[in-house]
């Protein structure tokens, strides 16, 4: 398995001298003006000195990456922190698929003499300043920075604190490890790249239900699956749906099952995105775009409050009740529909004291779409720009090896194996989480990387049931076209 694998990731890399112009800690001047451009020659197809090439003949053979000079690639005994805001003590392996993973690791860890520790260091909250911070100063740590969306982090971009790892030779973003999250695309600007994901997308946003309530009121739960299945679950379905759901139950001229609870938020971002609308997009130049007035948008805001002002449960929140009184509706049944995230349904979420079955489909798809769309949020990798470059290179070296899946496990979703052990159904695992995940049916937002862009307490949330989206839309625009405008320079 070792050898093969790392065949695999040799083919990924071009041994090249690692004496590449260093970076200075604290200077400002963005990397990609210091390095060749990502669009020349791929790294993977680069000519390479005669020594060179032999030495990645030879490895091909025996499955190490050597250097030039035929050696094992030695990163010099090197500690490479990856720091994040939730990782304890590794926890023993608890199935095959993490037995196959440490051992990978600890062979490529003695192969080529480097260690790794993932560890919480930030918290959610300050990872975004504690990263300008450091690479703003330096130190002397091998720091892999886990990081969030976060306009902090598109400043750092523009003023060099971010390394651009499309001028590492290591990184090979055409891998399907890359491809299969793009959000490398995401933390992009012109040629340069500054943070990286490997492997396969978290399932995000979509629809739960209620399968003893849809059966009371006449509907065969497994239908929601069948649409999905054959592509005519829309935004008219789930309203009718919701239309037959809700009732007055005991005829006393008070809805005692409302069709829909959740957070309005998560609903009304990703209702843009499943009508082919955002916020903010990104032109073939690079420069980012308004986009919060384009038709596709503004359709899918109109039908969202049309959505919350009819069948929206939040009016029957008692009195002073927490912004999050939606789960308890939800595990209670006092709802049969609810927008929220696959992480909802998990072992230890919410969920997870819920007595009725639940079902779990994509976010149904708008009349500007003809498929389903889930919204990837994943947390970027990042090296600091303080780093020279040879530090860095070696860095990405084993990041890039340490993210590799074990032979055999290539397509392995672990998220898929977290949820079997939740409240989802075989079919909301081997369906909507298949899909989910996968980049035919994901794409990826830009509205994070706008700086003081805060789309929440600008305007989300203030799309509310029966509110008049022109009149936010107006209020706003001006501002986000200002932000928008300041980010491009």
């Amino acid at each position: 398995m070792k050898k093969a694998l790392t065949k695999k990731v040799t083919a990924a890399i071009t041994l090249a001298a690692m004496t590449m112009s260093a970076v200075a800690c604290g200077d400002t001047q963005p990397a990609a003006e210091q390095t060749p451009a990502a669009d020349q020659t791929p790294a993977a197809e680069s000519t390479a000195a005669p020594a060179e090439t032999a030495a990645a003949e030879e490895a091909a053979d025996d499955g190490i990456i050597k250097d030039a000079d035929g050696n094992p690639i030695d990163l010099g005994g090197m500690e490479i922190i990856i720091r994040d805001w939730w990782s304890g003590d590794p926890a023993e392996p608890q199935n095959d698929y993490e037995e196959a993973v440490q051992e990978w690791r600890d062979y490529i860890q003695e192969t080529y003499n480097f260690t790794v520790k993932q560890t919480a260091i930030s918290d959610w909250g300050s990872t975004p300043q504690d990263f300008v911070d450091y690479a703003t100063t330096g130190g002397d740590e091998n720091y892999v920075f886990i990081l969030r969306d976060d306009p902090a982090i598109t400043s750092a971009m523009a003023n060099g604190l971010m390394y651009d790892l499309s001028t590492l030779d290591c990184l090979d973003f055409s891998q399907d490890k890359f491809q299969k999250n793009k959000l490398h695309e995401q933390y992009s600007k012109g040629n340069s790249i500054y943070a990286m994901f490997a492997g396969i997308s978290e399932p995000r946003t979509g629809v739960y239900f209620n399968k003893r309530l849809l059966t009371d009121a006449g509907i065969d739960p497994e239908s929601i699956y069948d649409m999905q299945a054959d592509g005519t679950w829309t935004w008219d379905k789930f309203v009718e749906l919701l239309d037959t759901v809700q009732k007055d139950t005991d005829n006393d001229g008070t809805i005692d099952i409302y069709g829909l609870t959740l957070n309005e938020g998560v609903m009304t971002t990703e209702a843009v995105f499943s009508n082919g609308g955002s916020y903010v997009g990104k032109d073939s130049s690079g420069k980012y775009t308004y986009n919060l007035e384009n038709p596709e948008t503004l359709e899918a805001l109109e039908w969202t409050v049309d959505v919350f002002s009819k069948y929206d449960a939040e009016v029957a929140n008692p009195e002073g009740a927490e912004w999050d009184y939606y789960k308890e509706q939800f595990v209670n049944g006092q709802a049969a529909f609810m927008v929220e995230d696959e992480y909802a349904g998990t072992p230890g979420n919410f969920l997870a004291d819920m007595s009725d079955e639940v079902g779990f489909v994509m976010f149904p798809k708008g009349p500007k779409m003809s498929n389903y769309i889930n919204v990837w949020s994943n947390n970027p990798a990042a090296i600091p720009g303080c780093y020279d470059a040879d530090k860095a290179w070696k860095i990405a070296f084993a990041w890039n090896l340490w993210t590799e899946a074990p032979e055999g496990y290539e397509d392995y979703n672990g998220y898929l194996s977290t949820a079997r052990n939740g409240i989802f159904d075989s079919r909301a695992v081997d369906e909507t989480g298949t899909r989910m995940s996968d980049a035919k049916y994901g794409t990826i937002a830009f509205h994070g990387m706008i700086p003081n862009m805060s789309i929440g307490s600008d305007f989300v949330w203030n799309i509310t049931p029966n509110c008049v989206v022109s009149e936010q839309v107006e209020k706003i625009r001006d501002t986000w076209k200002s932000y928008i405008d300041d980010a491009n320079k």
